[in-house]
Parts: C-alpha cells; sequence; structure tokens
C-alpha cells in the first residue's frame, strides 16, 4: 500500500457557524479496503483564536510543527495514518486511523518529548469502517482550488 501526499482543503462551520478549515487526506481506499486501520485517534488542541476562531501566526506556526512531527513519527511505518485536520472554533483535530491505540500512545509519548506540555486531549474510537472519514470525505466536492 502506497501513502499519497493527496490531500483537499474545504471550508465548513460548526455548530454555533464558526468557520472551520477541513483538510482531507485523497487516495486512501486500499487502507480503509485493507482492514488494517480499525481504530480511531482524535487529537484535540483547544486554543484562543483570533476574531474568526482560528490560531494566531505565532501558535498555527507551533501547531504545524506538532502535526508534522506526528505524522512523520506515525506514519514511518505505516502504524497510523493522518488522515484529516480540521482548523476553526478555537480547536484544531487531527484525526488518525491507526492498527493499534497502544503502540499509538506510546510513539505520541515518544514524538511529543521535544515539545513542552501541549494542551491537547486525546479520544480514540473502535471504527473499523472508517466513517468518520468517509463523511468528511464528502466535503471534497465543495474543495477549494
Amino acid at each position: 500500500m502506497r501513502l499519497s501526499n493527496e490531500w483537499f482543503t474545504a471550508l465548513s462551520e460548526d455548530e454555533d457557524g464558526h468557520l472551520v478549515t477541513v483538510s482531507g487526506r485523497d487516495e486512501l481506499t486500499e487502507f480503509i479496503q485493507s482492514g488494517k486501520f480499525k481504530e480511531r485517534v482524535e487529537i484535540t488542541w483547544k486554543y484562543e483564536g483570533d476574531e474568526k476562531g482560528m490560531p494566531i501566526d505565532a501558535l498555527a506556526e507551533q501547531m504545524e510543527s506538532v502535526q508534522e512531527t506526528l505524522r512523520k513519527a506515525m506514519e514511518k511505518d505505516k502504524l497510523s495514518i493522518l488522515t484529516a485536520v480540521y482548523t476553526g472554533a478555537g480547536e484544531k483535530i487531527w484525526v488518525f486511523y491507526t492498527r493499534t491505540v497502544r503502540v499509538f500512545g506510546e510513539r505520541l509519548n515518544e514524538a511529543l518529548a521535544p515539545f513542552d506540555l501541549l494542551p491537547i486531549s486525546i479520544y480514540t474510537e473502535v471504527d473499523p469502517e472508517w466513517e468518520e472519514y468517509l463523511d468528511m470525505y464528502e466535503m471534497k466536492q465543495w474543495a477549494l482550488d
């Protein structure tokens, strides 16, 4: 299975009408069909946003650094795959599908060790049908050019 780096970006709103930018990964059919990535991990970073609910530039840069560190650590042997990133309304959420939550947690701690303590929370759920991903993927039809 070859992991592409093809992404699309769409705009959405939360329940309160705040703008949320959605970045979704494309070309993951083989990974979905493999049946090996049955668990979903969502990492949420709540922040004080600007007037539009987006992170200020310095925070956005720090979040980008964390995202790249996590993506490289989790995807190096296809333990987990970053499938979506939601930003807006005072929070950033990274969605991964993983083979095992236990090893994901161990690798998460190793990958984030160089950073100061981050204000993140972690949610896991068994999602063998990739329901969250497929719901998010419907937004591709509204992708920005």
